[in-house]
């Protein structure tokens, strides 16, 4: 892995599981990590649902649009996470691959949003706990 691990988010539309797992990457891990996320069928915009639920924790992803899943985005990330997308992810050697199990977002309202949204936060913080860990704080 580079001095910079870098993260790719993987489900079917790009428009709720994966955003908001980039989002919180983003803002959990800062530039420590280079952050993608991309669908395999991307949706027309990212899910109503998962923006407000995002921005009830203060982060503004209502200006993301769901991307088109590329085999140039899974060779320049170090780890890849699906989300559901079943084996439309491509595979190429020395990469790591996770499955995150998390309910589909898309089509439910906000209260159903809430705990997908705060079980991919849990994901990620051990993500970031593994590949990026904050510095410790230099003494003078």
């Amino acid at each position: 892995m580079a001095d910079k691990p870098s993260v790719l988010f993987v489900c079917v539309h790009n428009a709720g599981r994966s955003q908001m797992a980039a989002a919180w990457l983003t803002h959990l891990a800062g530039d420590r990590v280079e952050v993608r996320s991309a669908g395999s069928n991307p949706g027309d915009q990212v899910n109503p649902a998962a923006v407000e639920a995002m921005a009830e924790v203060g982060i503004d992803i209502s200006q993301e649009t769901p991307k088109i899943l590329t085999i140039d985005a899974v060779r320049e990330s170090d780890v890849c996470i699906t989300m559901g997308c079943g084996d439309t992810c491509p595979v190429f050697p020395g990469k790591r691959y996770l499955d995150w199990k998390l309910d589909d977002p898309a089509g439910q309202g906000v209260e159903a949003v809430r705990p997908i949204r705060d079980e991919i936060k849990t994901l990620v913080e051990g993500l970031i706990a593994e590949i990026a860990p904050a510095k410790p704080e230099a003494t003078a």
